[in-house]
């Protein structure tokens, strides 16, 4: 037991100082003004997205800067998604809606989708984003001026995320504290290495010469993780990535539900562990030990004596539960749920043991598809 005590004890250090660093270096969207004349391409892949697709249109219609064409892909969906975009543009010009080719079997839905958007897109800058993401007046002429700024050749924005429902108070947060706790933004921006690379698809913004040297979405195209894969091969083709906070400029409500965040992840998270089986049972081991194993330590010194009880486990929980009041604090999400961190990587675990069930029976499901881990 001191073993591990010592690891979580070192393990959690670590995560702190990358927290509290990140916390004060990671970059926040602010409201700005791109040079004039700046022209863009927002893509939309749309696949069912008729619940949510109407208010981001109509939000992005309404944006203080005007020089831009939006492109959304109907991926041959099964609801009113191509109509409901055409009532919210209320016959904007600078919107339209594309009909999706047949999916190749070599392709996944959503790669599929962006390369034919890319394909269409008439500007310099490729902006693709997701049918639910909703933007503020001034979001979009901020995001294009930080991208000028830093001259990036791909910005991507974690939106802050909107969480309702009590599986997506538990559990959304989780994709903020991966990235805050485990990356240090300055080793994204500025160390060579692709690995220490990460991506949020919900908004990514690439200049079209560094698209195509990556190789695009045609590079990643049986990829789940596709973001972060083409995040890691920008930086490998020696482009400049740079990551932001949306600061509320952004918003994003992922989920509505517990089966859809469970499945949501689900058929991510193996996808995020480099499809490993074994590497995704030893970060849920890794999980358990640092947030649920301390509960359990110091709920069982009340039965039986143990050493270094209670004062060690109490300050692993509250290493613990610092570490997840910081990111809330930074990416605008709620304090009060910190106390339930050990429900949610138990529930993680769960979402962990489905997508290892999927790996080994054909795949994740997701819209009616059956994704494949390239």
């Amino acid at each position: 037991m001191t073993i591990l005590a010592i690891f979580a004890t070192a393990a959690l250090t670590v995560m702190v100082a990358i927290t509290i660093y990140n916390f004060f270096a990671f970059p926040r969207l602010v409201v700005a003004q791109p040079s004039p004349g700046t022209a863009v391409s927002v893509l939309i892949p749309a696949r069912n997205e008729a619940q949510v697709i109407g208010e981001t249109v109509a939000t992005l219609c309404r944006q203080t800067h005007a020089t831009f064409e939006l492109l959304v892909l109907d991926d041959h969906s099964e609801d009113n998604t191509a109509a409901t975009v055409c009532l919210a543009a209320a016959g904007d010009p600078r919107v339209q809606v594309l009909v999706g080719r047949p999916l190749p079997s070599e392709w996944s839905g959503k790669n599929w989708a962006c390369h034919q958007l890319a394909e269409a897109a008439r500007h310099d800058l490729l902006l693709f984003t997701d049918a639910d993401v909703q933007w503020q007046p001034d979001a979009l002429a901020a995001l294009l001026a930080m991208q000028e700024r830093n001259a990036a050749d791909l910005l991507t924005i974690w939106p802050t995320q909107i969480t309702l429902t009590w599986s997506e108070r538990l559990i959304i947060p989780l994709m903020n504290f991966a990235v805050w706790a485990y990356l240090p933004v300055g080793l994204a921006h500025h160390a060579p290495y692709p690995v220490a690379a990460a991506a949020n698809g919900q908004c990514l913004l690439f200049r079209r010469a560094s698209y195509c040297a990556c190789g695009g979405h045609a590079a990643v195209r049986k990829h789940v993780l596709d973001d972060v894969l083409l995040a890691q091969r920008v930086k490998a083709s020696g482009g400049r990535l740079r990551m932001a906070d949306g600061a509320g400029l952004l918003s994003c409500r992922m989920y509505d539900s517990w089966t859809a965040t469970y499945f949501g992840y689900a058929k991510n998270i193996l996808a995020g562990h480099a499809n490993s089986p074994l590497l995704l049972i030893l970060s849920t081991l890794f999980h358990l030990l640092l947030f649920v194993g301390p509960w359990l330590w110091l709920a069982g010194g009340f039965a039986v004596a143990m050493v270094y009880w209670p004062w060690w486990p109490l300050l692993l929980i509250a290493t613990g539960l610092f570490l997840r009041f910081v990111v809330a604090a930074a990416t605008w999400q709620r304090w009060q749920e910190i106390l339930w961190m050990p429900v949610a990587v138990l529930l993680m675990t769960a979402i962990a043991g489905q997508s290892l069930w999927w790996h080994y029976h054909g795949g994740p499901r997701w819209k009616g598809r059956v994704l494949t881990h390239a």
